[in-house]
C-alpha cells in the first residue's frame, strides 16, 4: 500500500448527520470547495434532489463553496466543468444508492483518475455514504443476502474506484445481515481485508493504511491474511464454503486497525494547548 496524503470518510449508510458534521470539522476553511456526486442515486431528478439536501446540510454548517454535478445516463463525467472542478475540490462527496451506478458511469474516466491522483497526491477529502463509501477500494461487493452468500455463486464483487486497495467495504452490515458475504469476499482474496460498517458507523482512513472509528456502536473488521485451510475457490458452484482460520476484530472509537501491519492498537492521545487549556487530540 502506497503512501497518500488524502484522507477517506466512509458512512455504513443511515442518519448520517454526523458525518457531515465531521468532515466540516476536517476542513479549517469554510470556503473549501465541496463537490456532491449523486450518480448512485437511481432517478436523475431523485439525484438532484438527494445533492441539492447534501449541499443545503453543508450549508447550513457554515460551508460557502458547495457544488453538485450530475453524471449520469444524460451528462457524461468527462465535460471540461466537471474536469476543471474537480481539479481544485477539496472535498468530493459519494451519495448513496447503486455502487454498480457509479462503477459504471465514472470507471474508466478521466475525471475519476484525477479523483484517483489527488487522493495520492494532495490534502483531500474523499467521502461516501453506503454506495457512495462501499465503492472506494478496488474491490465491491454488489450482491450476496444471509446466509446464502456462504454459498458458492451468491455473493458477487466487480471493480471499485481504487483510492484504496486491498480493502473490502461493506455498508448497512448488521441491518443487512452481510457479515457472510464480507466473509466469503476476503476468504476469496485473502490479500484483503473486510471492513463492514453498521448504519451511522464510519471509518476515516488516513495515509491509506490508519482505520480510525466514528460513531456509537462497532466497526467489524475480517481478517483472511492466516488462513490454515480454504476451500473457497474448490467448491462448486451452489456449494458451501468451507475456511479456517478467519480473524474478525470489533472496532470501536478510540482505536484504530493499520492495513499494512494487521495491527489492532488503541488511537494514542497527547495534550494540546488552546488558550492556555489542556486538551486531548489524536495522533
Amino acid at each position: 500500500m502506497e503512501q497518500v496524503k488524502g484522507k477517506l470518510i466512509a458512512l455504513g449508510g443511515g442518519d448520517d448527520d454526523g458525518l457531515i458534521k465531521l468532515i466540516r470539522s476536517e476542513i479549517c476553511d469554510r470556503h473549501s470547495n465541496i463537490e456532491v456526486i449523486a450518480t448512485a442515486t437511481p432517478k436523475s431528478s431523485d439525484a438532484v434532489d438527494s445533492a441539492k439536501a447534501y449541499k443545503e446540510a453543508f450549508e447550513e454548517l457554515g460551508c460557502s463553496s458547495v457544488h453538485f454535478m450530475q453524471i449520469d445516463e444524460e451528462h457524461e463525467a468527462d465535460l471540461p466543468e466537471n474536469i476543471s472542478r474537480i481539479k481544485v475540490a477539496d472535498v468530493i462527496f459519494f451519495t448513496g444508492g447503486d455502487q454498480l451506478r457509479l462503477a459504471k458511469f465514472l470507471n474508466g474516466t478521466k475525471l475519476l483518475e484525477i479523483m484517483q491522483r489527488r487522493y495520492r497526491e494532495d490534502d483531500i477529502i474523499i467521502s461516501g455514504t453506503s454506495a457512495g463509501a462501499a465503492v472506494m477500494s478496488d474491490r465491491m461487493i454488489y450482491d450476496g443476502y444471509g446466509h446464502y452468500s456462504l454459498i458458492k455463486g451468491e455473493m458477487k464483487t466487480t471493480h471499485g474506484f481504487g483510492f484504496i486497495s486491498n480493502v473490502y467495504i461493506d455498508t448497512h452490515f448488521a441491518e443487512r445481515g452481510r457479515f457472510g458475504r464480507l466473509a466469503h469476499a476476503v476468504a476469496h482474496d485473502p490479500t484483503h481485508i473486510g471492513i463492514g460498517l453498521s448504519e451511522e458507523m464510519g471509518i476515516i482512513i488516513k495515509a491509506g493504511d490508519q482505520v480510525e472509528v466514528f460513531g456509537p456502536g462497532v466497526v467489524t473488521i475480517i481478517d483472511a491474511s492466516n488462513i490454515k485451510f480454504s476451500r473457497v475457490r474448490k467448491a462448486e458452484e451452489n456449494e458451501p464454503i468451507a475456511v479456517e482460520n478467519l480473524v474478525m476484530h470489533l472496532l470501536i472509537e478510540g482505536y484504530r486497525y493499520c492495513l499494512r501491519e494487521h495491527l489492532f492498537q488503541p488511537v494514542e492521545h497527547q495534550a494540546s494547548f488552546v488558550n492556555g487549556n489542556a486538551v486531548e487530540v489524536h495522533k
